[in-house]
């Protein structure tokens, strides 16, 4: 059963569910009823309610007590028991059914329109008769006063069957219509109507035999604010009481009548365009059914607001109201005939009187959730989708340390963001089937994938002592850690500076120990692990040296701190080093510039700067100009000049400033500090 809420009106879909084929054994069914929930959920109001291919056309019998449905394929047709709430019979045919009319008060008569121009007459046991009509027949309708059955078709004349007789009876001729669709009958004054092509709806007296007003429904749809496509052509008929009437037409308009006026007191435009197929009246409020076949909508007949709708998966053919209820049975485009039970229409048929109190316990047991369509995303989710321009407007709400934002649109930015997620996640749900799958065999304990280490030492701790054996024991048993040792992001990066200074936790196993403990796990049945562990490091390398059994005393501790220490500032010298290399073999690599002067010759490279060394430095400085020169008061002479650095030189004055810019950003301001008064 499935439950929808269309414009806060409760509809129950009856026939919503997994259905099981008629060839399953009983014992096949039982064991789908074990292990599929929908299976096991599913409520099935009438045993068998479907057809092999297509339902056509479904009616009740005039007591209550039975429901009659045709369909394809092969053409047949279906009678159900309420009572029983199954099937009672199943009879097949020879053409297709187009409509059917139900003659007795019960299954025992009913008559039958066949799309090859001929109707078929059905008893309690079977086949009765079988005659053919003038023109192809497209409904009929049974007139009960006088005892004929009325045919209309592919022609102007309305044929009248007089089933007491035997004969057919002079039939009326139109002269303003070539063809009939629908045919209806008033229940009260007997008035027969009927609908033509041509979009106009005849009304005939069956005791004067003669026509006694017509209506011109094609000019009341047409509107000056909308072009209709196609002709307006009469497809639907249905009488409330002795003077209200329904019209449907082949444009999507539906036309309510008061029979004494020739004009609609409603019109009603069900937007799509397609031909209506039915039009019912409620029986007890002022609501009207009409049905097209992609829609039901039922809507207030005085002012046409919509007070719910049903949409279609499969193309509906056919509407069956129960009368006095709010149940109802739909004809469509699928194998399976649909149910929809709406409460607020009214109250359900005796014989499914439990739909009422199983409604009831949903609703009671129905409790709403206020954040359903939200999702709460933190500020850095915001960030990585790309949506934190959007902080301050109303498509988020401030929720403590994050926001809430509607999940339709957290989705479609997610989907742009990581357009490949849902390959990944395929990836990673069959890689889980497949582990799942390897855990049916047979077990063997082995070493995580994540953190071999960690799970190492955790190891060697549970068999050593037996204080600390407990705790590690939990640890790797503990689903709330499962991560630790399965998800890669969480592995251990033992290369951060960090680690080898504060958590050298991993580095207390020596390589001989590490070797020793895999031989014996590999003893007891564990998967033997990698030779050589990842991220090797030369502090762990370093810290092997170390004894085990004084890596718990602090002291130990301490110096096993300041050798990773001197270590990672010897690494962090060599690597500014290297890069100073490169740095000068890079400006080596730079062409160098000579100035030639007047009067010299160029003879290489190697002759400018034999040349440059062999001048005297005083030239030298003249040349570059950076000399100054400056006379004292006793009228000496002083010479001040500045020697061009080395490039080494320069490099660590350059790191120098660095360093001190360093130390400026590092250390602490200390205003507001007062001096100690001495005394």
């Amino acid at each position: 059963m499935q439950v929808s809420d269309t414009n806060d009106v409760k509809i129950y879909n009856l026939s919503a569910g997994k259905s099981l084929p008629e060839w399953l054994s009983e014992r096949k069914r039982r064991t789908l009823l074990k292990k599929d929930v929908d299976v096991r959920k599913r409520i099935e109001l009438i045993q068998d309610f479907d057809m092999p291919g297509v339902s056509n056309t479904i009616k009740l019998s005039k007591d209550g007590q039975y429901i009659l449905a045709t369909g394809i394929y092969k053409p047949r047709m279906k009678c159900y028991e309420v009572n029983n709430l199954s099937l009672k019979f199943e009879r097949c045919f020879d053409a297709e059914a187009l409509t059917f009319e139900i003659l007795s008060d019960d299954y025992s008569k009913f008559v039958l329109m066949q799309n090859d121009r001929y109707i078929e007459f059905h008893v309690a046991h079977g086949r009765h008769y079988r005659m053919r009509i003038p023109k192809y027949g497209r409904d009929m309708k049974y007139h009960y006063p006088s005892c004929d059955l009325i045919l209309v078709g592919q022609s102007n004349e309305i044929y009248r069957l007089n089933l007491e007789r035997g004969q057919f009876m002079t039939p009326f001729t139109s002269t303003v219509s070539s063809a009939f669709n629908k045919v209806a009958v008033n229940p009260v004054h007997n008035l027969i109507v009927c609908g033509s092509q041509e979009g106009r709806v005849e009304a005939w007296d069956p005791r004067s035999k003669t026509m006694v007003a017509s209506l011109d429904c094609a000019f009341s749809c047409i509107n000056e604010n909308k072009e209709i496509e196609g002709f307006p052509s009469v497809t639907a008929l249905s009488f409330n009481g002795g003077l209200q009437m329904g019209v449907g037409t082949a444009t999507g308009q539906i036309l309510l009548y008061d029979i004494r006026s020739n004009k609609p007191y409603f019109v009603k435009d069900h937007m799509y365009g397609f031909p209506i197929k039915d039009v019912e009246f409620h029986y007890q409020q002022d609501l009207i059914y009409s049905m097209d076949k992609s829609i039901l909508k039922i809507w207030d007949k005085n002012d046409g607001k919509l007070f719910t709708s049903i949409e279609a998966s499969t193309e509906f053919n056919n509407l069956c109201v129960v009368p006095n209820s709010g149940l109802m049975f739909l004809a469509n485009e699928n194998t399976k005939m649909q149910t929809y039970y709406i409460p607020s229409l009214g109250p359900a048929p005796r014989w499914a009187s439990f739909l009422d109190s199983l409604t009831e316990e949903l609703e009671e047991n129905n409790s709403e959730v206020v954040y359903d369509d939200y999702k709460f995303v933190t500020k850095t989710e915001l960030e990585g989708l790309g949506l934190e321009h959007l902080i301050g407007t109303n498509l988020l709400r401030g929720y403590m340390h994050g926001y809430f934002m509607d999940v339709r649109l957290y989705k479609k930015a997610k989907s742009v963001a990581n357009p490949f997620e849902f390959d990944e996640y395929r990836k990673r749900k069959i890689r889980e089937t497949i582990d799942k799958n390897r855990t049916n065999r047979v077990q063997l304990q082995k070493l995580p994938k994540v953190n071999k280490d960690l799970a190492l030492k955790l190891m060697d701790e549970k068999n050593s002592n037996k204080k600390k054996g407990k705790s590690a024991a939990e640890l790797l048993a503990d689903d709330r850690f499962k991560d630790l040792f399965a998800n890669p992001d969480f592995e251990v990066d033992r290369n951060a500076d960090e680690y080898r200074l504060l958590n050298p936790v991993l580095t207390r196993l020596n390589t001989s120990k590490k070797e020793e403990l895999k031989k014996k796990l590999l003893a007891n049945d564990f998967e033997q692990v990698d030779e050589e562990l990842e991220g090797k490091n030369s502090s762990d390398e370093s810290s092997y040296d170390e004894n085990e059994d004084s890596s718990d005393d602090d002291m130990a501790w301490t110096k096993q701190v300041k050798k990773q220490h001197k270590l990672i500032t010897r690494e962090h010298r060599a690597k500014d080093k290297a890069e100073e290399e490169e740095a000068e073999a890079a400006e080596e690599k730079q062409p160098q510039m000579f100035e030639l002067r007047q009067g010299e010759e160029y003879k290489g490279i190697q002759s400018l700067k034999r040349k440059t060394n062999k001048v005297a430095l005083g030239e030298r400085l003249k040349e570059e100009e950076v000399n100054t020169v400056t006379l004292d008061s006793m009228g000496n002479r002083q010479m001040s000049f500045t020697v061009q650095k080395s490039k080494r030189d320069r490099a660590m004055d350059e790191r120098n400033k660095r360093h001190r810019e360093e130390r400026k950003k590092l250390v602490r301001p200390t205003f507001g500090l007062s001096k100690r008064k001495k005394f």
